[in-house]
């Protein structure tokens, strides 16, 4: 077999490209978890009432940490709706090579999550400035932890968060009703599915201040849970479960602590 008609071959399974790609990313993204995040694991064992000393490169390094934690939570999720976008490329004469178009489509998913990591490291520094997160970076407040579970569990029940599930359920739904030609559409398209997840998600992501944002139990918790949220047919049931779990503990510790 020449050199040519390999890379025909591979070009033909684009999804089997795919599929490697985004296992790999997410491999990377729980080693890079696993050791840290580059995060000086000492940390946990200074004073609590000490604020974190942060730099602009510790900034930068918190806002990798939570991107990371969002590939490796968010892209399994998201591979179903990916993979049948590929296909649906691969079927129209017009895409030549339709695992660059996914990959395009995944990097506008990225982007939208990259938005909620700046978001979430401005928030860890406010709670951190205020004496509310620990070095260990977890909540030092039962108040605040018992707020955060209640809250998160009312979203479970709002409209939005509904509206947003629906189309992470249902990738033929998302795609048939905002299907754009061309790379700059599969960006569109990537930026748009993300921020259905994120409005489906963003309030879960939220609990890692709870019992720690770098929690790997907890981390790999939530990212079962979401997929089971979008990937079983019981998706909705599944979401108002969780919900009335979330307010029951959150009033639990919040009685607790008064």
């Amino acid at each position: 077999m020449t050199e040519t008609s390999v890379l025909e071959y591979l070009l033909r399974r684009d999804r089997l490209i795919v599929v490697a790609g985004l296992a790999g990313v997410v491999v990377l993204a729980c080693i890079y978890l696993a050791a840290g995040a580059g995060m000086d694991t000492d940390m946990a064992d200074m004073s609590m009432d000490m604020p974190m000393p942060w730099s602009p490169a510790y900034a930068v390094l918190a806002f990798v940490m939570w991107w990371v934690m969002m590939v490796a939570m968010m892209v399994p999720s998201a591979a179903p709706t990916l993979l049948l976008f590929t296909t649906i490329q691969r079927k129209q004469a017009a895409s030549v090579r339709p695992f660059v178009e996914a990959w395009v489509f995944l990097s506008g998913y990225l982007l939208t999550w990259a938005g909620f990591s700046l978001v979430a490291t401005l928030a860890q520094w406010g709670l951190e400035r205020a004496g509310l997160l620990s070095m260990a970076m977890t909540s030092t407040s039962a108040v605040l932890g018992g707020l955060i579970l209640v809250a998160a569990g009312l979203y479970q029940f709002t409209p939005v968060k509904s509206a947003c599930l629906r189309y992470c359920q249902n990738p033929v739904l998302f795609l048939s009703r905002y299907w754009q030609p061309g790379a700059a559409g599969a960006l569109r398209m990537g930026l748009r599915n993300g921020g259905y997840c994120l409005g489906c998600c963003w309030f879960l992501m939220g609990l890692l201040f709870v019992a720690g944002i770098m929690n790997l139990v907890w981390i790999a918790g939530i990212a079962l849970y979401v997929a089971a949220e979008k990937l079983l047919p019981l998706g909705q049931r599944l979401s108002r479960a969780a919900g009335v779990a979330l307010i029951v503990s959150g009033t639990i510790v919040l009685a607790r602590a008064t």
